[in-house]
């Protein structure tokens, strides 16, 4: 599936995140080691700053840990 440009103004207008912001997470998240703490840690700090959410370094140390030892629900309905 392809998205236009109008996509994406629709997208930065409600999220005020940029394309180019969007396809550079898309990018680290497909090619990037999700067992390499560095990786993950500029993620949650990407996110984190895409969703105007604070992460703590404890909460971001727990996701690490969890993700690192394989401890992510791989059902969606799990995780809440």
């Amino acid at each position: 599936m392809r998205f236009g440009d109008d996509f994406f103004k629709k997208v930065e207008k409600k999220t005020h995140v940029d394309k180019d912001t969007i396809f550079a997470l898309a990018d680290k998240l497909q090619n990037g080691n999700m067992k390499d703490e560095k990786t993950l840690r500029e993620v949650i700090d990407t996110l984190s700053k895409m969703t105007g959410k604070k992460v703590t370094p404890e909460q971001s140390d727990k996701i690490i840990s969890k993700i690192m030892n394989d401890k992510v629900p791989q059902n969606v309905d799990k995780m809440f």
